[in-house]
């Protein structure tokens, strides 16, 4: 009862088969497996029926002759042609008889190989002699197991004195038979199936060249960069029959690269047209934004008097000309790394931009409390030293202007695997630098987009927040540590906010 149940959980430990041309060789060689062990069954079986009824056709034609000797040893059969061993040679070797009187052996002899004579000295258990007790007397032939012999068919027929006499012959050759068939069967079918399953693997194999091929398409589209910039997929799958279904894959997977070709042609064209123009308008609105804060300065130095409101309708006309002039020039950047133009790659020292950079920021906001965390040795990079302390100044002017007066801002600069070089999992070939604040966090439905373009709040992250800008400060800190080869990401709740960001040292 336990290994019936443990059964079906041995049978789901085994391995199995993963892929589709070891499925198919592995359900090939099953389904060969159970045709050859009907066959073999059913062969097995038909012909250990057919040897039994010859044998027992052999022991009706054996009758009564060799028990009957033995009842009457003194005397011969009617039949008895003269010769006192005639019924012995008549009689086929191992044939088997008994006298039973009232339940109890009292003769027994066995025709042995070689011997004309009948054996009398047969040794019977008290077991063999309860069986064969127990046999019907009907003149149907029954296998009756003897310890002493062999499993044998025997007939029980009523003597001429009351008692029982018992006719049997051997089942060894019908066994020996049907086990040789057996063993044969085995060995040919076990032949069958290793040849099978290696032409079957080959076979299908071969058939199934057209989507392996399908495949390794599918797996170099797969490694292209199919996120940004121009894409040349690879070749299309080979075409195979039509009316295949192998044929119809092929066909529906070349169309479909054909369609996501089409569609990543046309973004790509829609999306150089857009840094084109926003890159051409950066540069025309240079000049007049330029021009317009130029004139509105000049008119604030105009030594006769000047109304008041005049003068305050100037100094806001420049002070927006500025902070327009600021804007341009951040398109006009992100345009530029978007076309993918190289950045200086020159040795940077980290240190110093932070340094600089909080001290400028120490400056601007007063009534933060801006903490530094350094290294002992100085952090040098290769890079464009301008636009990584832009990038500091970005993050730090994010910090200073949506967190509130008294907020502490810590700027970290580390080298990771520098205090640990025994772990292998440390980068030691990366700097990190962290910009945290204790301020009210980031809004949950903007930190999934808050390094995208013209990304802005509702409010502020806090209301007595200072500042403004049109949301590209964050998207400029992105593309540019991207374009020096590292990344930067947000870890935000209430109270806590801190960008990191990741440069190859």
């Amino acid at each position: 009862m336990n290994a019936v149940r443990g059964l079906p959980r041995a049978v789901r430990r085994l391995p199995r088969p993963r892929s589709l041309r070891a499925r198919l060789t592995a359900g090939l060689v099953v389904l060969l497996a159970v045709s050859c062990a009907a066959v073999g069954l059913a062969a097995v079986v038909e012909l250990d029926g057919f040897l039994t009824q010859r044998l027992d056709e052999q022991l009706s034609q054996v009758g009564t002759r060799f028990p009957a000797s033995l009842e009457h040893p003194g005397r011969l059969p009617d039949d008895h042609d003269g010769d006192e061993n005639a019924d012995t040679r008549r009689t086929a070797t191992g044939t088997f008889g008994a006298r039973l009187v009232n339940g109890t052996v009292t003769h027994r002899g066995l025709i042995r190989s070689g011997d004309p004579s009948a054996d009398l000295r047969v040794d019977l258990t008290a077991g063999d002699a309860a069986r064969l007790a127990r046999v019907p007397v009907d003149g149907r032939p029954h296998t009756v197991p003897l310890s002493a012999l062999h499993d044998y068919r025997v007939v029980a027929s009523a003597g001429r004195d009351g008692d029982v006499l018992i006719a049997g012959l051997p089942l060894e050759p019908v066994e020996a038979t049907v086990h040789r068939l057996e063993l044969v069967a085995g060995i040919v079918f076990g032949l069958a199936l290793v040849v099978t399953g290696v032409a079957g693997a080959c076979w299908v194999r071969w058939s199934l060249r057209p989507l392996s091929r399908v495949a390794a398409t599918a797996t170099r589209v797969s490694e292209l960069p199919l996120a940004s910039g121009e894409v040349t997929l690879p070749s299309r799958a080979p075409d195979a029959d039509p009316r295949s279904e192998i044929g119809r894959v092929a066909t529906a997977f070349n169309r479909m690269l054909g369609h996501v070709e089409d569609a990543l042609t046309k973004r790509h064209a829609v999306e150089e047209r857009l840094r084109r123009f926003a890159a051409d308008a950066s540069h025309e609105l240079r000049t007049p934004v330029a021009s317009v804060r130029g004139h509105a300065e000049l008119a604030l130095l105009h030594p006769g008097p000047v109304p008041p409101e005049v003068s305050r309708a100037l100094e806001r006309i420049a002070a927006e000309s500025a902070r327009m002039g600021g804007m341009v020039d951040e398109l006009l950047l992100l345009a530029r790394l978007d076309a993918g133009r190289p950045l200086e790659r020159d040795p940077v020292d980290v240190t110093r931009l932070v340094l600089d950079a909080v001290t400028d920021a120490r400056a601007a906001g007063p009534g933060h409390h801006w903490v530094l965390d350094l290294p002992e040795e100085p952090v040098t990079v290769p890079g464009d030293a301008h636009r990584l302390h832009q990038v500091l100044a970005n993050l730090l002017a994010n910090a200073r202007g949506h967190t509130p007066v008294g907020t502490t801002v810590t700027v970290t600069l580390a080298t990771d695997g520098a205090t640990d070089a025994t772990d292998d999992a440390t980068d030691a070939g990366t700097v990190r630098l962290r910009v945290h604040d204790d301020g009210p966090g980031v809004p949950d439905d903007i930190r999934s987009a808050v390094f995208e373009r013209f990304t802005r709040a509702e409010h502020r992250r806090h209301p007595d927040a200072s500042g403004g800008g049109a949301g590209l400060g964050l998207s400029i800190v992105s593309a540019v540590v991207e374009a020096h080869g590292g990344s930067v990401d947000l870890d935000s709740a209430p109270g806590t906010t801190t960008f990191t960001v990741r440069l190859p040292a």
